[in-house]
This record gives C-alpha cells, sequence and structure tokens, in this order.
C-alpha cells in the first residue's frame, strides 16, 4: 500500500482518482491545487505525487518541478486534457513518470500508478 498525494482542481476528478487509488489499497490525500500539494507535503511523506497540469494558485509543471528538487526519489505522474501541456510536460522526461492525456479509465490509470511504484 502507497500513501499518494492528488492535486486536482476538477473535484469530479479529483474524487474519480481517490476512489481509484483507494480501490488499488492505495491510501490517499486529495487536494485542489499544487500550493495546497506543497503544504501536503511539508506534513506527510508520500510514495507518489498524481498531479493535473493545469490548477490554479501553482500548476502541475511548476509543482512537479519543486517536488523533484525536493523529493528526487518521489515519483511524478501528470495528468492533462491539453496537447499543449502535454508537451510541455514530455520536456520534463527526466523528472516525470508519466504524462497521462485526459479522458483516461480507470484501469490505465491504475496500471500508471502502480508501475510507477514498481519504479520508486
Amino acid at each position: 500500500m502507497a500513501h499518494i498525494l492528488i492535486a486536482e482542481d476538477e473535484a469530479a476528478v479529483r474524487t474519480f482518482l481517490t476512489r481509484a487509488m483507494e480501490s488499488q489499497d492505495h491510501s490517499v490525500t486529495a487536494v485542489a491545487d499544487g500550493v495546497q500539494a506543497l503544504q501536503a507535503l511539508q506534513k506527510s511523506d508520500y510514495d507518489l505525487l498524481l498531479s493535473d497540469i493545469v490548477m490554479p494558485e501553482m500548476d502541475g509543471i511548476s509543482l512537479a518541478l519543486q517536488v523533484s528538487r525536493d523529493k528526487p526519489d518521489m515519483p511524478i505522474i501528470l495528468i492533462t486534457g491539453y496537447a499543449k501541456e502535454r508537451q510541455r510536460a514530455h520536456n520534463l522526461h527526466a523528472l516525470v513518470h508519466s504524462v497521462v492525456p485526459k479522458p483516461f479509465d480507470l484501469e490505465k490509470i491504475c496500471s500508471i500508478v502502480n508501475d510507477a511504484l514498481d519504479v520508486s
């Protein structure tokens, strides 16, 4: 069982991701933006960060850059519905385990997360 931090501004997607990870017996903390994610990272240790790219306050790429600097062993998975943002994230291939395009299904996101946790 891993402890996963989810940063996603869309409540429905955040709920879906939380339920998906819990269905794999992972514990989850879910927040609505990158600033809240950084606050959560100061309070607890996590095994993986799963973050949307486009969010208010601090986007997922800024979050990934900071997390990869502060916690270089933590796998990071970014999700986005925007092709332009997906390309920006692919430029971070050395820091990010995967960039997952929206929409995605339960099986795909669980497989990617479990793969990232095996790598860590």
